[in-house]
């Protein structure tokens, strides 16, 4: 089932209170597993999504990652406490592009902790990254033991978002190990959605839930 694997989502900076009302209504209509929104949002969304099933998804450190890693933590923290079922957090890419690995790894096992219980999946973008740096930045989240790895914030000027492609790349790499994949980025369509499920990925981040949900 599709929309079970959908997390309908909506970060534009210029959104509105009734843009949400609209996509919680959507996500409740449709039964997507999950809305992935801005923080500011988590208080909001649980109580329109009560007794729905649909979990709250909220980012952390986007769209860009460069927030100090302790900062990610306390937004985290924050997020959780708030009533946030998942966290996406942003991987800092500029210390990716220096191969400042340590760092990232301590930024991932401060924002692990700060998750509690909560899944927390890293949002590596993959159109600002080398084929070797995506296979290092997995490599990664498997060393700080995040539980989903994910392509896209959409904010890449031109981006392709997630390709079926990377999936595969991030998959073989994932392979046998706890992280799952979420596809992200210009998913608009059942056909490019299915394709993503095929090549290795668990969940579906798109803004275009209900059209895929009603199309071929």
């Amino acid at each position: 089932m599709l929309n079970k694997s959908i997390e309908q989502t909506l970060l534009r900076p210029d959104a509105t209170e009734k843009d949400y009302e609209r996509l919680f209504e959507e996500a409740r209509k449709h039964k997507f597993f999950g809305v992935c929104i801005h923080p500011a949002y988590i208080k909001q969304a649980k109580r329109a999504l009560r007794g729905s099933g649909v979990k709250i998804v909220t980012v952390i450190g986007f769209p860009f990652g460069a927030n100090a890693g302790g900062v990610k933590a306390y937004e985290t923290a924050m997020a959780v406490g708030d009533g946030a079922d998942e966290i996406d957090m942003v991987m800092n890419i500029s210390a990716m592009k220096d191969k400042k690995y340590s760092y990232i790894l301590d930024e991932f096992k401060k924002v692990k902790k700060a998750c509690r219980t909560k899944p927390l999946k890293v949002i590596i973008e993959t159109d600002l990254l080398t084929q070797d740096e995506i296979v290092e930045a997995c490599k990664l989240c498997i060393k700080g033991k995040v539980n989903f790895v994910k392509t896209s914030t959409g904010y890449v000027k031109d981006g392709k978002g997630a390709t079926v492609d990377n999936i595969r790349l991030i998959a073989q790499i994932l392979e046998g190990h706890r992280p799952k994949i979420k596809a992200s980025g210009g998913i608009r369509d059942k056909k490019t959605a299915a394709a993503m499920i095929e090549a290795g990925a668990s969940r579906i981040g798109t803004s275009a839930g209900p059209v895929i949900m009603s199309s071929k």
